[in-house]
């Protein structure tokens, strides 16, 4: 009975073999001799005619894509209107798949994944900006997504503005209308971004308008898609993991960037950006008042008779007339918030500061330096001998 049931075995293991074979034969056979026109629907750029699978595995992909060209070549929907849509610098075939997925430009993400993957295209999308339309397919989607508009602008954001010059900025370039801007930026609602996980709600998107040069598409920027790529550069270029460094020091990223801020607006000498931030940190450990010039600039707005929107000088008298929660002067600790944006430099700086005991600095010298002092005597004795 063990030799039969092992001759049986052998028999049904044959013939699953055999069936096997004969599918395989017969799906290539059917794929070798599909028409031109079939061949074209799961085919993207100048492919014509069959393309021939170089394994069993390009084979099966075929086949599964085939049964799947109704979906390939339908669009979403009938609508023609333009749909701005931009592919990250080494973003993935898996990432675009799924932007294009959440943005209702496709059904299926993996199908286009795969369809990408067949016709050679998932290492190949091209970094820009695009305009689709929903009335594409998936095949004229991947064609596009080769070639990115050209139309752009560029644009280049100082370090240490408030948000209202950099909607100034956008406005006189002719990016886009500098009060949608701003107004988006005070509502601080329409982006989510991990470097914002613990900004109190309320809160503006000041200071994490990432200052660098961005290239933008002309007429085609809404400021919601700018203000993400200002969060995501920024995200590139400062040091680390920003919100444990931040926690290291028991603060949070929030408040790093509000130092950040004030470091930007004092900080004339690079090399002298730690050390500033040191005294700031320091003095909040203490439980000190900041005493920061550039947050009674910010409290005071815009000089209609100098046309700044930060003044100087600021006189003494006017640091205990300004009534507002930013005057450090006034009020102990940190201010709401950050007062300007900060670039890498000063951000890095504030999640790093230099370890020192300083409590007091002043400008001395034309060149925007600064002396420390640890003590009020020291810093005293540095102010006479500065004046």
């Amino acid at each position: 009975m063990v030799i039969v049931r092992a001759i049986f075995r052998f028999i049904l293991f044959v013939v699953a073999i055999g069936a096997i074979v004969v599918i395989l034969g017969a799906g290539y056979w059917a794929f070798s001799t599909q028409s031109d026109a079939a061949a074209a629907s799961i085919s993207v750029g100048e492919t014509e005619g069959l393309k021939s699978p170089e394994n069993i595995e390009e084979f099966l992909l075929g086949i599964y894509l085939q049964s799947q060209s109704e979906t390939i070549n339908s669009p979403v929907a009938g609508d023609p209107s333009p749909v701005p849509f931009t592919v990250d610098v080494g973003e993935t075939a898996i990432s675009v798949s799924q932007k294009l997925l959440e943005q209702q430009l496709i059904t299926d993400a993996d199908l286009f994944r795969l369809f990408l993957r067949y016709n050679g295209l998932d290492s190949s999308l091209e970094a820009g900006d695009y305009t689709l339309r929903r009335n594409m397919n998936m095949r004229e989607i991947a064609q596009t997504l080769q070639k990115a508009d050209f139309e752009e602008v560029s644009i280049t954001i100082p370090e240490g503005l408030r948000a209202e010059e950099i909607a100034e900025l956008l406005q006189k370039s002719g990016i886009m209308d500098g009060e949608l801007f701003l107004a988006t930026v005070r509502q601080g609602v329409a982006v989510e971004h991990p470097l914002l996980a613990d900004r109190p709600p309320g809160t503006s998107y000041e200071g994490y308008l990432f200052p660098d040069t961005y290239r933008l598409p002309a007429n085609n920027t809404r400021p919601e898609d700018l203000v993400a790529r200002m969060l995501d550069n920024m995200a590139s270029k400062i040091q680390g993991d920003p919100l444990q460094l931040a926690a290291a020091q028991g603060r949070s990223f929030f408040e790093i960037m509000t130092v950040a801020s004030i470091v930007e607006r004092e900080a004339v000498v690079p090399a002298e950006r730690p050390t500033i931030a040191s005294v700031y940190l320091n003095r909040i450990n203490a439980g000190m008042y900041l005493q920061a010039d550039p947050t009674v600039q910010y409290a005071m707005g815009y000089q209609t008779d100098t046309g700044q929107w930060w003044k100087t000088p600021v006189t003494l008298e006017e640091y205990s007339q300004v009534n507002s929660p930013y005057n450090t002067y006034l009020n102990p600790g940190l201010p709401p918030g950050p007062i300007a944006n900060p670039g890498a430099a000063s951000i890095n700086a504030t999640l790093l500061p230099e370890p020192t005991n300083f409590l007091f600095f002043m400008g001395c010298g034309g060149e925007g330096a600064h002396i420390f002092a640890e003590t009020f005597e020291e810093h005293e004795v540095n102010v006479a001998a500065c004046q």
